[in-house]
């Protein structure tokens, strides 16, 4: 007798708890793009599509954070961290990208830079522009570091 199972569907039903993911990644700019990637894919998987406006708008506040994270909290042989949560309600993500460089932090995001053509530093104004809540805090295990903390209203 042979069982056939049915083939894994991806469903689109909402989920009554919330949705969390977390990994570590290497502080080099392949380790941000990475970050990047798996963001988008696990949207993707909670139901966002690679296309639509939240996977784009959450995927592009990751890559400015993780590329923050890599470039000025970067400490030698230490990862950085990225969570994303999804509220149950499915109307919030936060993001939150975890350094252990707590001497370095972030300018004041709610200014515009001082040269809007310039190639850097309009990063974490960016974020501040598509981000209903941003922030920093001390790092949650108790480590050195601190947390850059984005939460995106859907």
């Amino acid at each position: 007798m042979t069982t056939e199972n049915p083939p894994i569907e991806r469903t689109r039903q909402p989920s009554a708890r919330a949705e969390e993911f977390s990994m570590c990644f290497t502080s080099t700019p392949r380790g941000a793009r990475l970050a990047r990637r798996l963001a988008s894919h696990r949207l993707d998987a909670w139901g966002f599509p690679y296309e639509s406006e939240v996977n784009e708008t959450v995927t592009l506040v990751v890559a400015e954070l993780a590329a923050n994270a890599v470039t000025h909290g970067r400490v030698p042989g230490r990862d950085f961290r990225l969570a994303l949560v999804l509220s149950a309600a499915r109307d919030l993500v936060r993001v939150e990208v975890t350094d252990t460089r707590d001497d370095r932090p972030p300018s004041d995001a709610s200014r515009p830079p001082a040269d809007l053509e310039a190639e850097t530093g309009r990063g974490l104004w960016l974020v501040s522009q598509l981000a209903s809540r941003v922030c920093v805090v001390p790092r949650g295990d108790g480590g050195p570091g601190k947390t850059v903390r984005a939460e995106l209203t859907l």
